[in-house]
């Protein structure tokens, strides 16, 4: 009896709704890979096997940008993610290093500011040889990326979105300006943000998903998930996956020269 009046005169605790993504669907979304093409293909078949043996869901993989940079093969990633594509639902999100790569091929300084961060490897993934790039001015070089890398893969690179909603989520490569709402998003913030957004106490109308910070592992800070865990630096791709409001990972993880699956449980 007494526990009975405790609980009528004990006030209840509000509900938490937990963020989800709409019923039904599931998304895999994957941080930055910037050009580690044996982790890209190792996760990728994870996430295929993954969705085969789930298929109640209707699923959507989403690549958080920065393919390309940094790792040993750029032009290989892009391979894949169009190859990819075609076999299921892919969307992809401009990263800052896809804009600096595009931007180089009509500008100079935005050439001299690529090939200095990461922009080299890439180049160098579409077959010139490196005494050939070392021999090169900026101007021989800007020509020579216009002859090597094929049109269709610019075109491709400059297809991708700026911003995803799906539910509760918003996924972006660098995050968003929590100064502004989700219909007043800058593009420059959306790829390049950093401290502003990572610092930002302020509430937020969905969870963001984003990479572009490297963090040792995912990294969930309630309002915002970071899910670059730096593939060309770490060996660890990262993949998050989302369906209801359950939680869990898929990761590439390179040891001892091989590539491994780890997979975390639902949360």
């Amino acid at each position: 009896m007494l526990s009975s009046i405790k609980k009528l005169l004990r006030p209840e605790r509000a509900q938490q709704t937990l963020p989800a993504v709409p019923e039904g669907e599931r998304y895999y979304v994957i941080g930055d890979i910037h050009g580690c093409l044996e982790h890209f293909a190792a996760l990728a078949d994870a996430i295929d096997a993954d969705a085969a043996d789930n298929a109640a869901y209707n699923t959507t993989v989403v690549l958080l940008g920065d393919l390309v940079d940094r790792g040993p093969d750029s032009a290989g990633v892009i391979a894949k993610a169009r190859e990819w594509g075609e076999q299921r639902s892919l969307r992809f999100l401009a990263g800052n290093h896809e804009e600096m790569f595009l931007e180089s091929f009509s500008d100079l300084e935005m050439l001299r500011h690529f090939v200095k961060h990461g922009g080299r490897e890439t180049i160098l993934s579409y077959g010139i040889p490196k005494k050939e790039y070392r021999e090169l001015t900026l101007e021989e070089l800007q020509d020579k990326i216009g002859e090597i890398v094929p049109q269709a893969d610019r075109d491709f690179l400059a297809s991708f979105e700026e911003m995803i909603i799906a539910g509760d989520y918003v996924f972006a490569h660098a995050g968003i300006d929590p100064s502004r709402p989700l219909d007043d998003q800058r593009r420059k913030d959306l790829l390049w943000i950093r401290e502003r957004f990572l610092r930002s106490t302020e509430p937020l109308s969905h969870v963001i998903v984003h990479g572009h910070t490297i963090f040792e592992d995912v990294e969930d800070c309630g309002t915002r998930i970071g899910i670059d865990t730096g593939a060309f630096r770490t060996g660890i791709l990262t993949a998050l996956v989302l369906e209801g409001s359950a939680r869990r990972t898929i990761q590439a993880v390179e040891k001892d020269g091989q590539i491994q699956i780890k997979k975390t449980e639902d949360k």
